[in-house]
């Protein structure tokens, strides 16, 4: 199975652009169709993550993907599955 990943650590710092990232991996995911986007905020103090989650939670986003999946056994890391 294909899947995508995004590792945001060379831009935790840069919002406008982890925003765009983020949109961009989501738009070639549904082009593809590829039902699993691997997101990496790393770990830190978990503000990059919660940016990520707020991000995917908005409705418009939402309702291009089928679930969301926090890594249980690694923390700096998201799944997002698609269906097709």
């Amino acid at each position: 199975m294909a899947k995508l990943k995004l590792d945001l650590h060379e831009i935790y710092n840069r919002g406008k652009e982890i925003d765009s990232e983020l949109n961009r991996i989501v738009e070639e995911a549904i082009d593809r169709k590829i039902k699993l986007v691997e997101i990496i905020p790393g770990k830190g103090s978990g503000q990059l993550k919660k940016k990520v989650l707020r991000f995917l939670n908005q409705g418009h986003i939402k309702k291009l993907y089928h679930r969301v999946e926090k890594d249980d056994k690694n923390f700096g890391r998201i799944f997002i599955h698609f269906r097709f």
